[in-house]
């Protein structure tokens, strides 16, 4: 009895499939990339030296489909685990963080309803909220440091770095810029306020911690 459940929880005997979970992992993986192919399709990739904005989500898609692959062909090599039952509350968060990031950076449309992009500086954030819930251990606070801590650094990279025609900010707000500044010095000043607010939240939640450790060892 005890060698048959090995066998059943291993993924041994269960046909050509030696391992289960890597076989639906690697599926997941491969029609993830293949989404994001599909919605990156009418973007332009440029080239390395004058890369466009599709060129690194099309690249960091290719590979997630690649190693997609690889994970399923090893779940037909080398034995593993088998597909055990689990909540979908987290898998369907993530998924939803990345929906909802590919439909509000840049303006979307659905028949007569067009969605207003929200560009970076706001999708971005949202997202990582969004996905942070997919663990029941996550706290607000926490989420809204980390959200403003690490979008700062994707505006300065794809916006200011490497130029890439990335929206960072809405439309709509654009054109009520402080006349005289450029979009890449509101990017910067938005980008340093950010990280303010971000170690803002981060250093108060800390001492709050902090405080009630201490009462509790009083």
């Amino acid at each position: 009895m005890n060698e048959i459940e090995t066998r059943n929880r291993t993924g041994r005997g269960a046909g050509t499939v030696r391992a289960p979970q890597n076989l639906a992992g690697g599926l997941a993986l491969m029609a993830l990339a293949a989404l994001a192919l599909w919605l990156l399709r009418d973007l332009n990739a440029g080239s390395l030296s004058e890369m466009g904005s599709a060129l690194m989500p099309r690249a960091l898609a290719v590979g997630l489909g690649l190693m997609g692959l690889a994970l399923s062909v090893s779940a037909f090599l080398r034995p593993g685990s088998a597909i055990e039952r689990t909540e979908l509350y987290g898998p369907v968060l993530v998924l939803l963080a990345i929906a909802f990031f590919a439909l509000t950076i840049r303006p979307f449309a659905v028949g007569p309803v067009t969605i207003p992009g929200l560009g970076l500086i706001i999708s971005a954030p949202i997202a990582i909220v969004i996905a942070g819930f997919a663990t029941p251990a996550a706290r607000l606070r926490e989420l809204l440091a980390l959200a403003l801590g690490l979008t700062p650094f994707c505006m300065l990279m794809f916006g200011d770095l490497l130029n890439l025609p990335i929206p960072i900010f809405p439309a709509s707000l654009i054109d009520s810029f402080p006349e005289g500044w450029s979009q890449k010095a509101v990017l910067r000043v938005a980008s340093v306020a950010m990280l303010a607010v971000a170690t803002l939240i981060f250093a108060t939640d800390r001492a709050k911690s902090g405080t009630i450790h201490q009462e509790k060892q009083d």
